[in-house]
């Protein structure tokens, strides 16, 4: 139950600066995607159910927030949280090079996927544009924020995984 409290106020923060503080460091209107961070971060740390669960509610927060099509950025977040869980039992989660290129693979996965389901589909096909001047500089941005933000979910993590072998120990 703690865990779900946790996972729920870190979702409810993220999406609050994402739509707040964020926007005022947008340049040219491109902002890091800290849900992004979020979803792989906990994907890679705890395997892919809890990857789908986070991204899944992640997306949703971002649906209910920015979006008028309900439940396409849960679906896109849900798959980028089931293939960062894929990694949980390959790599080391203290590691800072694996979560960086989980979180430029996710981000770059998530604007293929925008593009295809929101512009492709109406017939803007500028697609090296939009690569060049909306993906690239967004996971660049994310891949910034991710060393130090990742390093707070990792503690979060680790402090939760502590409590909670602490709590079975003495119910043993």
């Amino acid at each position: 139950m703690k865990r779900r409290a946790v996972m729920f106020i870190l979702i409810l923060v993220c999406t609050v600066l994402q739509c707040s503080v964020f926007e005022i460091f947008s340049y040219a209107s491109i902002r890091p995607n800290l849900l992004i961070i979020l979803t792989v971060s906990f994907g890679l740390m705890r395997g892919k159910k809890s990857g789908m669960w986070t991204g899944f509610f992640c997306g949703l927060a971002r649906d209910l927030l920015f979006e008028s099509t309900m439940g396409l950025q849960a679906l896109i977040y849900l798959w980028i949280g089931y293939g960062a869980g894929c990694f949980y039992r390959i790599f080391y989660d203290d590691d800072i090079k694996t979560p960086l290129l989980l979180v430029s693979l996710g981000d770059l996965a998530y604007g293929c996927a925008v593009y295809v389901l929101q512009f492709l589909i109406r017939g803007r096909v500028h697609f090296f544009f939009y690569l060049n001047r909306i993906m690239i500089p967004e996971m660049l941005y994310t891949i910034f924020l991710t060393f130090p933000v990742y390093r707070l979910f990792y503690r979060i993590e680790h402090s939760l995984a502590k409590s909670d072998k602490r709590s079975m120990n003495g119910f043993v």
